[in-house]
């Protein structure tokens, strides 16, 4: 009885011991490639921002600079992306460019190791994903 208290006692502390897993790096679109789906681009620009921020809130510079470039790659992708809502025709030209800006802004910043400029690009590259969204 006694081993099988301590047993559900010590459970969650060593499911709590367990590494968070890592992420999977998000290989280059190819520039030639085909037309992709519009909430694959979504889904991947959103994933990119993340790891961004993760990797910004660490200080790995290199790694945010690579992952604005994968932005501002994403951003040309979703200009010219198949399967896009109706209520997102209109404004995607224009969000995507000032996509691709905030991801060259991103890139500028971390290179220059510029904590505040990263910050202030970042909220504007989370502020452009969120107006492509597919549902309000």
């Amino acid at each position: 009885m006694k081993r099988i208290l301590l047993s559900l006692v010590s459970l969650p502390f060593m499911l709590g011991c367990v590494a968070p897993a890592e992420r999977v790096p998000l290989q280059p679109l190819p520039e030639n490639g085909q037309v992709l789906p519009y909430p694959e681009l979504l889904t991947r620009v959103r994933a990119q921002a993340n790891a961004a921020n993760d990797a910004f809130y660490l200080n790995h510079w290199n790694e945010v600079e690579d992952l604005a470039r994968g932005i501002e790659q994403t951003a040309r992708f979703l200009s010219k992306a198949q399967e896009v809502p109706p209520k997102n025709k209109d404004i995607l030209n224009e969000v995507t460019s000032d996509l691709a800006k905030h991801a060259r802004e991103l890139k500028a910043a971390a290179a220059a190791k510029n904590e505040k400029d990263t910050t202030e690009a970042m909220k504007q590259i989370t502020v452009k994903i969120r107006q492509l969204r597919l549902a309000d």
